[in-house]
């Protein structure tokens, strides 16, 4: 009699490097890419993509060629191939090239963007300064985010006896 060998599969690994964040290695390669600041849904289909990697294939499962295309496709997408209007810094004011910013990185920038705007006092610089919505949204009742609850009208009756 012989045995009857079970197919090895292949190892799991619980995290997986990827632009120096560490990805969930049981949940699929699509999914995982958006846990990194500054790629979302779209971007990460688009890494995908250029990589040649099924998008729901389990990221732990990934070997290391695939991961560090995967790492330098998001350093560089522009290199590898990818569109311009798919990066979210297109046209820097600083030197005029288009790039994909990511992690600390991209808070960073939107903070000088945000103090430059201050400082030359645009229309956005000065509802940011005065923690007002910048985008055209009404201010009567929605953008009380940092603002505090609504105390309300007191009725006369109650006003007059000083019961609430």
């Amino acid at each position: 009699m012989e045995k009857s060998e079970k197919p090895v599969e292949p190892e799991v690994k619980y995290f997986v490097r990827i632009a120096n964040t560490d990805l969930d290695g049981k949940k699929g390669i699509g999914n995982s890419l958006t846990k990194i600041k500054g790629i979302g849904f779209m971007f990460s289909n688009l890494v995908c993509h250029l990589a040649n990697v099924d998008k729901s294939k389990l990221a732990g499962l990934l070997s290391d060629e695939e991961v560090k295309k995967i790492d330098d496709i998001i350093k560089d997408p522009v290199k590898s191939g990818a569109p311009l209007w798919m990066l979210n810094r297109r046209f820097d004011p600083q030197d005029g090239t288009s790039s994909h910013i990511i992690t600390s990185n991209l808070t960073f920038i939107q903070d000088n963007d945000v103090k430059l705007m201050k400082k030359i006092k645009t229309y956005k610089g000065i509802r940011h300064s005065f923690g007002l919505p910048v985008r055209g949204q009404k201010t009567r009742s929605n953008f009380r985010r940092n603002k505090g609850k609504v105390m309300g009208v007191m009725k006369k009756d109650s006003a007059k006896s000083g019961k609430t």
